[in-house]
């Protein structure tokens, strides 16, 4: 037996037990509502697990919350009330060397929350967004269209944490994929992968009129500098293409007479998920152009026949800010790439892990 594994068999009823254990030692701490949320995020941290993007996202999302509820004078309460709901709802699974076990783990869980919340900024924690709309370009990916219940402070190629109630305390990073709307909604992309279990019930569970909650938007290396008048070279992967169609409508909320070149990059035509927006982008703006790159496609052109990146350097004048998203075997020998290409270090942006 171990933390993980007492921890999955509490039940949903021990959030609003910590909610009441917390009241009792210290009235007022936490608000009610906000109560779950903090309970699943600090539990997960403790038991551990995540790979280190997620882990980045639960951090982002619990430094957060320590600094705008003022929490962390009163960690030990706080810890002390965990656990004791944790001990009541895991009963009997919780012995006396899970309990020393525990404390270990909290004790680590707050010295790392210190340190985040130490480095993120101020502000709302957590966002509640309902999904309006699901649609599915693919077998495994999904576009979601989600509305905040308050608007969401975020800028085109930022990502944000996203969890849904389906698995509690898990948090992905996703890109917005559009410049902020007037309506306020946001639209995600989201890729289904064997070992993503948040991502696998974004695509295939969660459905409209479902409730997710995205955390604070955070820089990833992305976005480009509006005083800077360079020309754009966005290269895309996959989902990947979400941050980088961001940029792109914020360019066209406000030209500045910089061109914009984006390759998609895809396997085949019909990989190439989101044609109808691009289609839409292209015909509305005379200084995007939009290349696709079909890595294993016969029946497409030449001149787009090959991966993203090598399509991408062949429209490489020399000048452009170059930013490249997409998945891991894209982006392992990008910079490298890119260098002997002749781009400057300064001008090439991929994300990074925050």
């Amino acid at each position: 037996m171990n933390l993980a594994t007492a921890w999955a068999s509490v039940d949903d009823r021990a959030a609003g037990d910590f909610w009441c254990t917390l009241e009792d030692r210290r009235p007022g701490l936490l608000p009610h509502r906000d109560a779950p949320l903090f309970f699943t995020a600090l539990g997960r941290l403790m038991v551990g697990g995540d790979d280190p993007a997620s882990r980045a996202a639960l951090l982002m999302v619990l430094g957060r919350a320590y600094r705008h509820f003022d929490l962390l004078p009163h960690s030990t309460t706080i810890g002390g009330a965990l656990l004791a709901t944790v001990a009541r709802h895991a009963h009997p699974l919780w012995t006396p060397q899970l309990a020393i076990a525990g404390e270990r783990a909290l004790c680590r869980a707050a010295r790392t929350v210190r340190h985040a919340a130490a480095q993120v900024g101020d502000g709302p924690a957590w966002w509640h967004v309902q999904v309006i709309g699901h649609e599915r370009p693919s077998p495994d990916i999904a576009i979601l269209t989600v509305r905040p219940w308050r608007r969401l402070p975020y800028q085109p190629g930022q990502a944000v944490p996203v969890c849904t109630p389906r698995l509690p305390g898990h948090w992905r990073w996703l890109s917005p994929a559009n410049a902020p709307r007037a309506d306020g909604t946001v639209e995600l992309h989201v890729r289904a992968v064997p070992a993503g279990a948040v991502s696998h019930r974004l695509v295939h569970e969660v459905r409209p009129g479902e409730l997710l909650w995205l955390g604070p938007p955070g820089n990833v290396g992305l976005s480009f500098d509006p005083a800077r008048a360079n020309d754009l070279l966005l290269v895309a992967g996959g989902t990947g293409l979400a941050p980088l169609r961001a940029l792109v409508e914020r360019v066209a909320a406000a030209p500045d007479g910089r061109r914009v070149t984006l390759v998609v990059g895809a396997r085949t035509f019909t990989d190439l998920y989101d044609s109808i927006a691009l289609d839409k982008l292209q015909c509305a703006h005379d200084w995007l152009t939009i290349v696709p790159a079909f890595s294993d496609d016969p029946c497409a052109e030449p001149a787009e026949q090959g991966d993203a990146l090598t399509i991408a350097l062949q429209h490489h004048t020399g000048t452009e800010e170059v930013s490249v998203c997409g998945p891991p075997q894209m982006l392992a020998g990008a910079r490298l790439r890119l260098l002997a290409a002749g781009v400057p270090a300064d001008r090439i942006h991929l994300p990074t892990t925050l």
